[in-house]
């Protein structure tokens, strides 16, 4: 992400904020997330969350406005130590337990458990959380594990690049 969409990021956290939003503690943002800026002070994130890019809070739903000539609007509860994938959507009223990762693409619209996957449209837990990282201990001892120097933060030669595609040629690995 660019020194100015980090600026503008933050600007608009702290805009947020000032409007109600509870944000705990280790929260990371990724590119292009957005926050409903019409209701923030109905959203609450906990300690130790990630959302990765464009992910979607809302916390209202207009599509009511029209007809009945009011939005619906529902309180967003999203727990400690919680990863929400990228492109995925927070619908109003939702509540997210700890312990929790939502998929990549998914569309949340019902509350999800503590120690829970869930993914899909709509999103339905999958597994539970200790399920699914078993599972990923299985594949880290079959797929390639890389270190920093694999990364852009570690300036990457070619020749790691290469090395990394050659690698994983079962499709993945695992980056520190």
């Amino acid at each position: 992400m660019s020194i100015i969409s980090n600026v503008i990021q933050k600007n608009s956290l702290i805009i947020l904020r000032r409007r109600g939003l509870i944000i705990g503690k280790n929260y990371f943002q990724g590119g292009h997330v957005l926050i409903d800026p019409s209701f923030p002070w109905l959203i609450k994130i906990g300690d130790d969350v990630t959302l990765v890019s464009r992910v979607i809070i809302l916390a209202h739903d207009a599509s009511t406005k029209h007809d009945l000539g009011y939005t619906k609007v529902g309180k967003v509860t999203i727990g400690d130590k919680v990863f929400i994938g990228a492109g995925s959507i927070i619908l109003p009223g939702v509540t997210i337990g700890n312990n929790v990762i939502i998929a990549a693409g998914s569309v949340v619209s019902r509350d999800i458990p503590k120690g829970s996957v869930a993914k899909g449209i709509p999103a339905r837990v999958t597994e539970t959380i200790d399920q699914f990282l078993s599972r990923k201990r299985a594949e880290m001892q079959a797929f390639p594990l890389f270190g920093q120097e694999y990364t852009l933060e570690g300036k990457v030669s070619n020749k790691k690049k290469e090395e990394m595609v050659e690698r994983m040629k079962d499709k993945f690995g695992y980056i520190i």
